[in-house]
């Protein structure tokens, strides 16, 4: 299987948390073959919105929500 890797983001009703304010308005940036470019895009999507707190991007790991089993790393 690919690794799968998901950029997302969006305004945060906590700067600790990932508990997202709308759903509907989630930035989804893009899905990427490996973590590199992931983090490539994170990074970008994340410097642009530097100065707000209560916006947040992660990268998410599909592959590991599509095959559990898969080891980390």
């Amino acid at each position: 299987m690919n690794k799968m890797h998901l950029v997302m983001g969006g305004r945060v009703k906590d700067p600790q948390g990932l508990d997202f304010v709308d759903l509907k308005a989630v930035d989804l940036v893009g899905v990427f073959p490996d973590y590199a470019s992931a983090e490539e895009a994170w990074r970008a999507s994340a410097q642009r919105t530097v100065d707000d707190a209560e916006m947040r991007y992660v990268v998410v790991h599909l592959h590991r929500l599509l095959d559990p089993s898969e080891p980390e790393g």
